[in-house]
């Protein structure tokens, strides 16, 4: 595993969107990746994952890419691709880059299932978001902002890991209730409006939806993409074995 920044900001709060159910965490990512006017300072090494990166509009997507708004003082840490095995790396990884620029607070956005949603949400439904966070001084905003904190639920991935490796580093999540098909820009921006009542980010809602279906777009290409490379990858080795 290895940490490469090119700048350390001053502490900045840290966001973090990683696949999983419903690819929330990283269409919310990307969102405020583009949004917030970014620019790239760093990138993660995990030494389980595979050597893949997608092309998309001529421009090269990394795996796991670190971008800072100045702006804002954010630091957003965004992935494309889930690599089943690579949680805890990724977590350590997560938690370095909080300890390189002395964040203030790590907040990790990612959907949650629901046991009433389909594959098909009603159209026009709007997804819940939940909320947990290890400061108690952080509920009372949060419950301000109409989200309601989760009392029963589990927790996997990267995020986990995050919850039992972070010491006294403030961690705070938000949960987007989705459904099991991928992706889903509805709960995505649901985040995302969640997140700029809580870091007063200032986003416009109005276009929201039409960059998040878009962002919706591009990612299933680039799984697509990365599922092909897999498969191409699979059919080499039994080319070089058999």
């Amino acid at each position: 595993m290895e940490v490469v920044l090119s700048e350390r900001p001053k502490s900045p709060v840290v966001i973090s969107g990683f696949p999983g159910v419903g690819m929330v965490g990283a269409i919310a990512a990307e969102f405020l990746v583009q949004h917030l006017n970014t620019r790239h300072i760093g990138r993660i090494f995990l030494d389980k994952s595979p050597a893949l990166v997608a092309i998309h509009e001529g421009k090269l997507i990394e795996p796991l890419g670190i971008y800072y708004s100045s702006k804002y003082n954010v630091v957003v840490v965004h992935s494309i691709i889930a690599v089943p095995g690579t949680e805890w790396q990724a977590a350590s990884a997560l938690l370095e880059v909080c300890s390189k620029v002395k964040a203030k607070e790590l907040i990790s956005i990612e959907g949650v299932g629901s046991a009433a949603a389909t594959a098909e949400p009603m159209k026009g439904a709007v997804s819940k978001v939940f909320y947990y966070t290890s400061a108690s001084a952080k509920e009372k905003t949060l419950s301000k902002l109409g989200l309601e904190g989760l009392k029963e639920g589990i927790i996997s991935g990267p995020t986990s890991a995050v919850l039992m490796k972070a010491g006294k580093l403030p961690v705070t999540c938000l949960f987007a209730q989705t459904h099991d098909a991928l992706p889903d820009s509805n709960a995505a921006a649901q985040v995302i409006k969640s997140l700029d009542g809580y870091l007063g980010l200032k986003v416009d809602f109005k276009p929201l939806m039409q960059l998040a279906a878009k962002f919706e777009q591009k990612l299933r290409g680039i799984i697509e993409q990365s599922r092909q490379a897999d498969a191409q990858s699979d059919r080499k080795q039994m080319s070089y074995v058999g």
